[in-house]
């Protein structure tokens, strides 16, 4: 819209300017030029055409003519073939008859086979012919020789004549061959020709010149009084035997002057004289538009003043209720309506839902991609979540990776339910950011008035806690608020608080789990598998912590520490039966974001003088597939390092093969979820059969993890497993434990977890 006001605006201005009229004028004039050059050129060409006609009239004139005075000479020589005997006499009185039948021949010539004028009508004039050689030149005597030849007449070209000027002479042969009695002639004079053929009209407005071939043999009006006009010039063959001839025609200036069309000018004119009349039309309307311009600008200076004021009130409106990110209500808006909601509700007796939003995996995103990503993605779950408000549905924005929907009316818990699925459909597709998909999921917690608390503040705060309660569970999944879950959520927080004096108090321990090479049933590898000797609940399993660690941050600080304490166990172990073993210890996504990575992985194994392959990196595979350059980068390091690496629990994550073949990978752990029952179902058979197949045909060597049974060992040996790990070899051992175990060959028993030897 506002494109389009300032469009009007230019337009009105240019409309208005003094130089627009000016402008029509102009633009009529170029009009005006055009057509009269236009019609000039149409002219022109109609005067080209007018005198091409003229000369092809002319040639035409002159072939017939010449065909008639040709045929006529023709006809007096075949009368003297058909009388050889006729006399002089009696041939004289037939030439006088002839030179007044048809006027334009200077004199009729009887001319002997050895080409000498013998007779001559009219000898007035004419004396000194007789007895002429007509044959004066070699190319004359061929001419005639072969007309007597032929019996076909012959035309000189234009000649001076023997009686003097210029003429033509048409021989015609009396008999043919060795039968010639010689030529009839006919001697024209090219002036009278030329008065003969052409009238008076064409004589005055042209100047006609006979060309043969490229040479001019005559101009038939060569006054000085016909002066052509240079510009026009028209040429036509004339068809004659033996003569090449061609008629240029040039008109007088006269001629040209009579033929031209007063169109251009008249059309020029009128179109001229619009363009001004326009222009001052135009210049009177934008005198009467001017004279209400102050009245117009000063109408739309206070439209535009009462646009502001409302503009600001709106501005001040949203500023108080909306997220300026997002777009959304903000947290303040948002408890707002809901205490409005809930006192409608208890008035109602209806229920309402109170849904708490968490974003999987937000703060290490944000963190290793950068918070422009961070809000680029926030702005788009955003979007899709809006999509679901309605008049029941408000969604907000709570800060940080967290959002809130209000759902109000609620006659039934299903309505909650069917308003989770469509929260979770929103996050199926992947969310194009900086030009690359990226799959979100959320985790969610949901309370339920009046059941889960009876006022706002306690609502959120137990939506809070069933969040976290979901978020325990494994991610991408919802819990509703029961009783009991605030006291676990008491119970976490202090956990939270003591995992942060852990580390300092040297809480953490390493268990080590073996790996059983199926090759040789020998013992060449252990995982480290942290536990977390708490002061007053015992052994803790790395599932009651390790999520707790990811969400604080600690968990790179426990990775290093799991790192160094793996190394000093290689240092302690040289001169045992464990010296051999290599050690697999896991890491985190956070930790594999952590630049410093390499350099403190080569500083511990420098520090205890361990070499690099002793070592081994366990990854699990969803974080193989997120932000796969960076990783790529990470894990070439690492490489270049010598540490083995391995891809833990595959097959449960993304399962994209791509990156088999992309990064250098070492070893590929099947998840325990296919192991458990490989077995009893064909299908975990199958996968767990191709997936040794690929990554041996990739050079991959395979370790199956959960292994409990001997018929699960016996499965995985007959498919070329590489090696097992689970409770049928072994329970993760302590350090000492292990070193026993080994040294009396009793791990096939599977000891309890924790035991002592």
């Amino acid at each position: 819209m506002n494109v389009s006001v300032t469009s009007s605006k230019t337009l009105a201005r240019v409309l208005l300017h003094p130089g627009f009229a000016a402008l029509i004028a102009l633009v009529f004039l170029a009009l005006a030029t055009t057509l009269k050059l236009g019609l000039v050129q149409q002219d022109r060409a109609q005067i080209q055409a007018n005198l091409t006609n003229e000369a092809e009239a002319m040639a035409g004139l002159l072939e017939r003519e010449f065909q008639i005075h040709a045929e006529a000479i023709r006809r007096m020589a075949a009368r003297l073939n058909v009388s050889p005997d006729m006399t002089e006499t009696t041939w004289r009185q037939d030439a006088r008859e002839y030179l007044a039948d048809f006027g334009v021949y200077q004199a009729i010539e009887w001319i002997d086979p050895q080409f000498i004028v013998r007779w001559l009508e009219p000898m007035a004039d004419n004396e000194n012919v007789v007895g002429f050689n007509v044959a004066f030149s070699e190319q004359r005597r061929q001419a005639l020789e072969a007309a007597r030849a032929s019996g076909r007449y012959d035309i000189s070209d234009v000649i001076e004549l023997h009686q003097g000027g210029k003429g033509m002479v048409i021989y015609a042969p009396v008999g043919t061959g060795d039968n010639n009695r010689g030529f009839i002639a006919g001697v024209f004079r090219m002036k009278v020709l030329a008065e003969q053929l052409l009238d008076k009209r064409v004589l005055r407005d042209f100047r006609v010149d006979i060309h043969n071939g490229d040479r001019l043999s005559y101009t038939l009006n060569h006054s000085s009084a016909v002066q052509p006009h240079s510009g026009y010039r028209a040429t036509a063959p004339v068809s004659l035997p033996s003569l090449d001839w061609t008629l240029t025609v040039e008109p007088t200036d006269q001629w040209v002057e009579a033929q031209r069309s007063a169109w251009p000018w008249l059309t020029f004119g009128t179109v001229l004289f619009m363009g001004l009349l326009t222009s001052l039309t135009t210049l009177l309307v934008q005198l009467i538009l001017k004279r209400n311009q102050a009245l117009l600008k000063t109408r739309q200076e206070l439209e535009q003043e009462i646009d502001q004021r409302k503009l600001m009130q709106q501005d001040l409106a949203r500023l108080e209720s909306t997220d300026a990110l997002t777009g959304l209500a903000n947290r303040r808006f948002f408890m707002e309506d809901l205490a409005h909601t809930l006192s409608i509700a208890d008035r109602q007796m209806r229920q309402v839902a109170l849904i708490m939003i968490d974003l999987d995996r937000f703060q290490m995103l944000n963190d290793t991609l950068g918070h422009q990503f961070g809000d680029e993605l926030l702005i788009k779950v955003s979007e899709r979540l809006n999509s679901l408000s309605d008049e029941r549905v408000l969604v907000a924005y709570s800060g940080g990776d967290e959002f809130m929907v209000c759902q109000q009316q609620l006659d039934d818990i299903d309505d909650v339910i069917k308003l989770l699925g469509q929260i979770k459909q929103s996050f199926a597709e992947p969310f194009l950011i900086q030009g690359e998909d990226h799959s979100i999921t959320a985790t969610m917690g949901v309370a339920v008035y009046p059941q889960s608390g009876l006022d706002a503040d306690a609502l959120l705060r137990n939506a809070d806690i069933a969040l976290y309660r979901a978020k325990d569970q494994g991610r991408d999944t919802y819990q509703f608020y029961t009783e009991g879950m605030q006291d676990r959520e008491v119970m976490r927080l202090e956990l939270d608080k003591d995992l942060s004096k852990a580390l300092a108090n040297e809480e953490f321990v390493l268990f080590y789990q073996p790996q059983l090479d199926l090759d040789s049933g020998e013992i060449h590898s252990v995982e480290a598998l942290i536990r977390w000797r708490h002061p007053v609940r015992g052994l803790l399993p790395p599932v009651e912590f390790i999520p707790l660690a990811e969400e604080s941050g600690r968990i790179t600080e426990i990775g290093r520490w799991v790192v160094m304490a793996a190394c000093r166990q290689l240092a302690r172990w040289k001169g045992t039966a464990c010296e051999h073993l290599r050690i697999a210890v896991n890491l985190s996504g956070r930790e594999l974001d952590d630049e410093h990575l390499v350099d403190h992985i080569r500083d511990a194994l420098a520090a205890e003088g361990q070499s690099a392959d002793q070592l081994e990196i366990e990854l699990t595979e969803e974080i193989f597939i997120r932000n796969l350059e960076r990783n790529r980068n990470q894990l070439n390091r690492l490489r270049g390092l010598g540490v083995q690496l391995a891809i833990d629990d595959f097959g449960v994550g993304y399962s994209s093969l791509g990156y088999l073949r992309d990064f250098p990978v070492d070893l590929l752990k099947i998840d325990r979820s296919f192991i458990t029952e490989v077995t009893e179902r064909y299908d975990d058979a199958v996968i767990t059969r191709a997936v040794i197949n690929l990554a041996h045909n990739l050079g991959i060597q395979v370790i199956a993890e959960g292994v409990e049974t001997e018929a699960q060992l016996n499965f995985l040996r007959n498919h070329r497993c590489n090696m097992a790990q689970g409770y049928l070899i072994s329970h993760p051992l302590p350090a000492g434990d292990l070193e026993k175990a080994l040294a009396e060959g009793i791990l096939l028993t599977g000891l309890p977890e924790g035991t002592g030897l």
